[in-house]
């Protein structure tokens, strides 16, 4: 921009800035009046599908030029982004729906502006995350929010049983035609934990089901639609691996070869179930192993 009263070569070009803004996951009215304002006077906005996001501009008499910015093309475009950030214009990232890098893209765009000291601003808003555990009813002081799960199921599993252990509610996105296989998978490696499953939030068939995993894998169908949260309880430090019998050899061995852990996870579960030290719970393996070698 050319300040008033300094000669045209001082002109200093003032870098634009960054907009993250928040929109409806399903319900137009769900949008902030700061991300309106937002929206209205930047001068691009980039997002995931024009066409969808025409929608929400439509609604508001918003008319402002877009692009495309998607996980397919922002190797490409996020350089482009920010050269234009850079001249002085700025620019608002949205998502098809929610709040904008909660599994969606622009963790390059964004890391590209802080690397160039271009102004980042968050418009927060609407988040299916956060709209899902405010209504579960499940203990949400912590979480761990994993995103989407693998597709394939041996990848699945394992993601899974790598979570196992987390003292907190699991969060996660799914697929509506992986459902129904991500909540069988879930019940056999975590266990019959206590589960909501949130489907289509703020929109007319708005549906929160609740139960044992195993109870929603015989609720859901293969044909089951619809954006959703899956929640899944911690587990109960007391039935963190049933019953605690047998030796600690024994129980790791029996968690390797029923769950599926590796030695190294399935004796801090033991550790932990009986209130052992991980060390504690190494060296009683150790030696219980040895003599029943010695034994043999």
């Amino acid at each position: 921009m050319h300040r008033r009263g300094q000669p045209a070569h001082l002109t200093v070009i003032m870098q634009g800035t960054l907009y993250l803004v928040a929109t409806p996951i399903g319900n137009l009215e769900d949008i902030t009046l700061r991300a309106l304002r937002v929206l209205r006077e930047v001068d691009l906005i980039a997002c995931e599908d024009t066409r969808h996001t025409r929608k929400l501009l439509t609604h508001y008499g918003i008319s402002k030029p877009m692009v495309s910015y998607h996980e397919h093309n922002e190797g490409d475009r996020a350089p482009e982004l920010i050269t234009k950030l850079d001249s002085g214009l700025n620019v608002a990232l949205v998502a098809d729906a929610g709040t904008p890098l909660i599994s969606d893209p622009g963790y390059r765009l964004v890391c590209q502006a802080v690397e160039k000291g271009i102004t980042v601003t968050p418009i927060p808003g609407p988040s299916a995350l956060l709209a899902a555990i405010s209504a579960a009813g499940l203990p949400v002081s912590s979480f761990t929010f994993a995103g989407f799960l693998p597709a394939k199921r041996g990848a699945r599993r394992a993601r899974l049983r790598e979570l196992a252990d987390r003292d907190s509610t699991l969060v996660f996105y799914e697929a509506p035609h992986r459902i129904k296989a991500a909540l069988a998978d879930a019940s056999e490696t975590l266990g019959n934990r206590e589960a909501v499953l949130a489907r289509e939030m703020t929109k007319l068939h708005e549906e929160f089901l609740r139960g044992s995993l195993s109870e929603l894998t015989g609720k859901v169908t293969e044909t089951a639609r619809g954006e959703m949260v899956l929640l899944i309880s911690p587990a109960l430090e007391d039935n963190r691996i049933g019953p605690v019998k047998g030796s600690v050899s024994e129980e790791v061995d029996r968690l390797m070869s029923e769950v599926g852990l590796d030695q190294k996870g399935a004796l801090k579960r033991v550790a932990r179930a009986r209130a052992l030290k991980r060390s504690e719970a190494y060296r009683l393996m150790v030696e219980e192993r040895s003599s029943k070698k010695n034994r043999e």
